[in-house]
């Protein structure tokens, strides 16, 4: 038994076909408040507040002023916020460059412009709206009925920190677009095998990538996931494998270079370091005392719930109470990743649950190396703060999908419906009642 056969129940042509229209409305409906709403954020926005965006601004700038297309790291400096000169401050940025040289050619100058990120923080909501768009089409390409097309929708829509980010300058943005196409492309080729949806999710990759690692880790383990699978089932074309091959020395070009002038594809840059160590020293951390592995893995955990919804606001106690609707999401997911799991290993193909599964081991590989790398720099600095949950948006449909995996695979009535409820209503809650984002 699938998702999709446990999910689906039977109707007429009609029928169908009027409720297709009525869920790409839905799906329509959502995607034109998210770019209003982005849009706003963008007229809006401090540029001081979260997301790094001065940072990511000077990036855009130091190549617009230099005509490079590869920066080295330590000449870039930062923008001052108020008047955009640039300052003697060390950017800490340590990004490959194609998001960047992206808006430093689309976009105006930023030196010495203040009001010319807002066209840059459009072209960042039309990169938002590509992802959210692909991650909905997900959902409507595999037809699912009504309520677990909401089950699916609902929780994207209510991510808390998409509408800031896309509103933003921020190379998220770009490994969302990049994730979300990867997924969709990927779901593609698993139900027909053409090898149009194959280029496409390989191309996810590769914009997913070249925003950054994480991007690279998330979309290239899915992809690379999917087509291990493939390969296992002997549905993989030998004429494919150039293609492939390709792609990923595409994918991980820029991380080869940093490799071979850092040292690292991580690469740990002076100003880097001085925003670690200043902050780290602001707080109190530097001399604290370090925590041990398992005490940081608690730590890191127990963050990375904080973070799904971030604030610069105190939290009240309903803030607090609420985060247990995202841990609950998390173990249902959990649950449903488990089932599909099992169904992929008694023979089962369904697209939806091999994308499930091998989404899961891409965010599980990700989630060791994002810890492994926070706790040196924890070990190092003293540094506390890394487990940030935006990271992982190019996986965005990975949560809500699972839950639809634990859905089918629950048969009693009263069960399935309180679990649909919640996966439908849980993140409106949680949306309406978490710490507001600032």
């Amino acid at each position: 038994m699938s998702v999709l056969s446990d999910l689906n129940a039977p109707s007429h042509d009609q029928e169908d076909a009027a409720a297709a229209n009525t869920q790409w409305r839905a799906c329509a409906i959502i995607l034109v408040l998210f770019v209003v709403a982005a849009t706003l954020g963008a007229i809006r926005k401090d540029i001081t507040q979260g997301f790094d965006e001065v940072a990511h601004a000077s990036y855009i700038a130091h190549l617009q002023r230099s005509g490079e297309k590869w920066p080295a790291f330590e000449e870039m400096r930062m923008l001052d916020p108020s008047s955009f000169d640039f300052t003697r401050e060390t950017n800490y940025l340590n990004h490959p460059s194609p998001y960047y040289l992206l808006l430093a050619r689309l976009g105006p100058s930023l030196e010495g412009h203040p009001e010319a990120i807002l066209i840059h923080r459009l072209l960042n909501v039309v990169l938002g709206a590509i992802g959210l768009a692909a991650l909905l089409a997900v959902g409507l390409v595999a037809k699912l009925p009504r309520l677990a097309l909401y089950a699916y929708v609902v929780p994207l829509a209510g991510i808390p920190v998409l509408v800031p980010i896309a509103g933003a300058i921020n190379n998220d943005n770009a490994a969302l677009a990049g994730g979300a196409i990867a997924t969709l492309a990927a779901f593609q080729h698993l139900s027909t095998g053409s090898r149009a949806w194959l280029l496409a999710a390989l191309g996810g990759v590769i914009v997913a990538s070249w925003a950054k690692f994480t991007g690279l880790l998330l979309a290239g383990g899915l992809v690379g996931g999917v087509l291990l699978w493939l390969s296992w089932c002997r549905r993989l074309q030998f004429r494919w494998v150039v293609l492939i091959a390709i792609a990923a020395l595409l994918a991980i070009a820029p991380y080869v270079a940093l490799f071979a002038e850092y040292g690292s594809p991580i690469p740990m840059t002076t100003g880097a370091i001085a925003m670690i160590k200043t902050g780290a020293q602001a707080v109190g951390w530097d001399s604290a005392a370090r925590l041990t592995p398992a005490s940081y893995a608690a730590h890191f955990v127990s963050e990375f719930v904080l973070e799904w919804m971030p604030t610069l606001k105190p939290r009240d106690p309903l803030n607090y109470a609420v985060l247990a609707i995202p841990i609950m999401a998390s173990l249902a997911a959990f649950a449903g990743i488990l089932a599909a799991a099992l169904r992929i290993a008694r023979g089962n193909k369904d697209p939806l649950e091999i994308v499930i599964v091998a989404g899961a081991l891409a965010f599980a590989g990700t989630f060791i190396v994002h810890g492994i790398f926070s706790y040196r720099l924890h070990v190092e600095f003293g540094w506390l703060t890394t487990a940030y949950p935006r990271y992982y948006l190019p996986l965005g449909a990975l949560i809500p999908l699972a839950g639809l995996s634990l859905l089918g695979a629950i048969k009693q009535p009263l069960a399935r419906g309180m679990l649909l409820a919640f996966l439908i209503t849980g993140p409106l809650v949680f949306r309406l009642a978490g710490a507001p984002l600032g």
